[in-house]
Order: structure tokens, then sequence, then C-alpha cells
């Protein structure tokens, strides 16, 4: 066994004899991004590669290209630099931590900042590792009230194991194969989980379109999104099935917010859930709108996830639109699977050529597609079906997704282990 030593820090605990601690700083040569004014359109979309946060909030060690590139005239008007090839892209904000090897010459916006070694004896595989699973570390030297932001010197004084060039060597060799097998191992079981959203996606699209019946007679229903159903329904203007809600909010009523992946959900507990803050309306209540259980909400993205069903009652900001049932025959909670397929999303999305991230859906969008007139107990067995068999699918994909989670914090550990000096790496 290695004798040890204490390092000073307390996240690294022990180092073994012969490693040194070292800030950042002391290693590499840091370097800030920027961002030419987007609204210049000469100075986009040329060849330079240019890039985000965004563009390396992946488990992929290595980043080559990003959404945008900037043009020659883009460069020269903003305080970005070409960074050289392998070198360390941090991300300053917005996660705070994500890290990537750049495979190109390439330069970054002012929420990355780039690490360039100082000398041929600094592995940056190795300070790519080590500086993965400090996250921690990083966001405790963050600060901001919109969002957390990690300064240039904040950063480039965090201290880091640094044992010899050679060690690292070994480390980083050692920690390539075995993050590659863990790896291989979590793109398998996301690809199963993929896998089994695309199934609930055409098991609903089947269950909504065409019933349950798998030898039930078909007709043409005239409509280009859904060209065939079951001969017994028929087509019908969404307007004799609901209609919309102008009721303002109620005094006192508890404020809530559509979310694609919470639902209609009350701020407080969006909020908490997501760890995120929402605009909370304090004082004029007249620009809210009240919402029941059983109205559905068409947000400001429904083109991209559907419309979203309230089981809570409520206000809601008068930008989002409230839908009612008007009609005996509707069951709303089959139309919540209804309004939650992928056929009818795409639908949806082609009432107009404008819609576009942050652009409103609105009631003259849901009129234009047709809808079903279906026997009211067919619906019910239909979101009953559904209900239990995506169900089923939802318990399989969680526990995929917690063994996912799992192998990730095994990653982590591993890979701090190791670069902490806590285990060595194997004769083999």
């Amino acid at each position: 066994m290695r004798e040890t030593k204490e390092s000073g820090i307390e996240w690294i605990g022990e180092i073994p004899n012969g490693w040194k601690i070292n800030c950042i700083k002391h290693n590499y040569y840091i370097l800030a991004g920027s961002t030419p004014k987007s609204e210049r359109e000469e100075y986009w979309d040329g060849n330079i590669l240019w890039i985000t946060p965004a563009d390396y909030k992946t488990r992929d060690k290595y980043v080559e290209a990003g959404r945008r590139n900037i043009s020659d005239k883009g460069y020269m008007s903003c305080g970005t630099t070409m960074i050289p090839v392998g070198s360390i892209i941090f991300s300053k904000r917005a996660p705070i931590g994500t890290v990537a090897i750049n495979k190109v010459e390439l330069c970054t916006n002012q929420g990355c900042l780039a690490c360039v070694a100082k000398s041929d004896r600094v592995n940056n595989e190795y300070f790519y590792y080590a500086i993965s699973v400090a996250t921690e570390q990083f966001e405790l030297l963050s600060s901001g009230t919109t969002f957390k932001e990690i300064s240039a010197n904040g950063f480039s004084n965090v201290k880091l194991p640094l044992p010899s060039f050679e060690t690292q060597v070994t480390i980083v060799n050692f920690l390539n194969r075995k993050c590659s097998e863990i790896d291989d191992l979590m793109f398998n079981i996301q690809t199963q989980v993929d896998s089994l959203g695309e199934y609930k996606g055409s098991v609903i699209n089947e269950a909504v379109t065409m019933g349950l019946n798998p030898n039930v007679e078909v007709i043409d229903s005239g409509i280009e999104w859904c060209p065939a159903i079951p001969n017994h329904w028929s087509v019908i203007n969404p307007k004799a099935l609901f209609s919309l809600r102008n009721q303002r909010a109620i005094q006192g009523e508890r404020q809530l917010t559509a979310s694609q992946k919470l639902g209609i959900v009350y701020q407080d507990e969006f909020m908490e859930a997501e760890g995120q803050k929402v605009v909370t309306v304090e004082k004029d209540f007249s620009i809210l709108k009240h919402v029941e259980p059983n109205d559905f909400v068409i947000s400001m993205r429904s083109f991209q996830g559907g419309l979203e069903y309230s089981e809570l009652s409520g206000s809601i900001s008068s930008a989002y639109v409230m839908l009612i049932p008007n009609n005996e025959k509707v069951f709303p909670p089959f139309w919540r699977w209804f309004f939650k397929s992928n056929k009818y999303i795409n639908a949806l999305q082609s009432t107009t050529n404008l819609v576009r991230d942050g652009q409103a859906m609105r009631y003259s969008n849901f009129i234009k597609v047709p809808l079903f007139l279906i026997p009211k107990e067919e619906q019910v067995k239909i979101a009953d079906y559904l209900d239990k068999k995506c169900k089923g699918i939802h318990e399989i994909i969680k526990i995929k997704k917690m063994l996912i989670s799992t192998l990730e914090e095994y990653k982590k550990s591993l890979i701090y282990e190791y670069v902490t000096g806590k285990k060595e790496v194997p004769n083999e």
C-alpha cells in the first residue's frame, strides 16, 4: 500500500506521497469566449466553429461542432479566441461544470472557459477527468441571481491533484478503458429506454386513432393526418366538443404552471420539483385565468408536446388558452391521451408555418385540426387500457433510468478514486 499525506483540500482528502496539489492556473492558460451580435446576419453561419455549453451537454468526452458557426467578421467583432485542438472546454454556467475536450480547433461563447496547457507535461485527459468530478466545488464558488456562474478567476484558483506525468498517463489509459465499458452499458440501456418510449408512442397512436379492436372495419376519414378510422367513428369539428374558458381567476386561488414534463401543477410544487423559479403574480390577478379539473390547456409550446390536462383548480397566466369539454359525449381522460399522441401533435404543428419556439398556440390553431366523434363507452375503454398499458411501460423505463443513474454515480466515484490517488492502477 502506498504511503499517503493530507492534501489540505477537504474534498480531495489524502493523496499519495509524491503527488502535488496545484491550482488550475498553474497548469493552464484560461481563455474566455464571446458571442457576436445576434442581429448582425453577416456575423453568422460562416466557417468558424463556435460552441456553447449546450453543445457538449452529453456523456461524450469530445466536442467537435456547435449548432451554429460564426463568420470571419463575427469572430473579429467579439472577444472570442480560437482554442487549440485537445484543450479542455469548461461550462461556467447553465450548467456549471460540464466539461469536454475539443477534437478540432474552435472558439466558444462567454458561457465557456477554455484550458490550454502550459507545458507538454500536462495530460489534458487526466485533468478532464479531475475537473469532471469537482462539480460541487465549482458550484460552491459560483454566484448570481438569475443563474449561477463561476468566474474565470474563481475557476482558475481551484486546486486539483497533480501526479507525475507518467502517472497521469497510466490513470488516463485505465479510466478510458473502464469508462468506455460503463458508457457502452449506459448507451445500451438508454437505447432500450428510447425504444420503449417509441413503443409507448405507437401504442397511444394506435389506440386513440383506431380503437382497441384490431379487426375493425375502417373508412376513409378524409383528413390527411389520420386517413383511416373505424367505420363507426365520424369526423367532427373541434368546436362541437370543446369551447373556450374565459373565466377570470378567483381571488386567493393557487397559481398553476403548465409543464410538458409535469403537466398542470401548482407553481410552488413546480419550483420545488424542478429547482427553478417562475414568475408569480403578486398584485394584478385580473391578468390570470381560472382553470378547473378536466380543462385542457394550450400552452405556448403545445405544438411540441400536445395539450396539457388539468386535474386541479386554480389560476394560470392569461397567455394560456383553456378548453372546456362542452359535450356529454366527451370523456376527458380519453382526450388526455388523444391530445398527447404524436399524430395529433404533428397535425397541430401543421396548422401554421410560423410556429417556432416561444410563439403561442391559439384556439384558432386548435379548431383547424378535425377530431373524432367516438362512442363514449369506447372512449372509457381506450382510456382505461392506455392507463394500465402505459403505466407498465413507464415503470420499466423508470427502472432502466434508475440503473443509468446508478452507473453514472459509479463512474464518477471510479474517476474520483483514481484521480485523487485513493486507488492505484493495477498492474496488468
